[in-house]
């Protein structure tokens, strides 16, 4: 009897093993799903908030004009005296291009600065983009290896950081401006760093 049962058992034990990556996978799956699902990645908390913007100077958007001149690139000095708004962008990016109009809508408050940086993107699809959708942007700067997104503690593009007159960030945003964002969350936080350096 015991050696008609051994057999038996051995092909079943298999059996069980085999599914055991299976459930621990699943298991696991699960486990991220739950606590991925559960968080706003826009309230990713940033090491930077409080101190002073990456003073990492980028270059200009070959070709790009606005108002008749030629768009500068970032030199850290135009952090300091305005409030600025800097928004991390590629023409590759999805969600840029769902945010484009809100950012142009934002760049005609004259009260702060919209600053660019175009994220490892190529220079004509970079114009191109700024073409089709118009340029909020006073100072674009090209960030082609991502070294300045580093700098900036990037998480993805878009992203968006408000920088206060002292040329501290004072806000970031992780992810698109979308039209629910903009009025609840970065138009206040936009206030707020006007009021504090008035």
């Amino acid at each position: 009897m015991t050696d008609q049962t051994a057999p038996e058992a051995a092909p079943r034990r298999r059996s069980l093993l085999m599914l055991l990556p299976l459930v621990v996978f699943l298991g696991l799956a699960a486990l991220f799903w739950f606590r991925l699902g559960n968080g706003d990645p826009s309230r990713i908390p940033s090491a930077l908030i409080g101190r002073p913007a990456p003073a990492t100077p980028l270059p200009p958007l070959p070709e790009l004009a606005k108002d008749g001149g030629a768009v500068p690139g970032l030199d850290p000095a135009v952090l300091k005296g305005k409030v600025s708004i800097v928004n991390v962008w590629a023409s590759w990016c999805v969600p840029c291009h769902d945010e484009a109009p809100l950012l142009v809508d934002l760049g005609r408050d004259k009260r702060f600065q919209i600053i660019g940086i175009n994220y490892k993107d190529a220079a004509d699809n970079a114009r191109r983009f700024l073409g089709r959708y118009g340029n909020p942007y006073d100072v674009v700067g090209v960030d082609g290896n991502g070294r300045a997104g580093i700098e900036w503690g990037v998480y993805g593009v878009p992203e968006t950081f408000v920088v206060g007159r002292e040329g501290t960030i004072v806000y970031k945003l992780v992810g698109p401006i979308t039209a629910q964002n903009i009025d609840a969350v970065l138009k206040p936080e936009i206030e707020k760093a006007l009021k504090a350096g008035s």
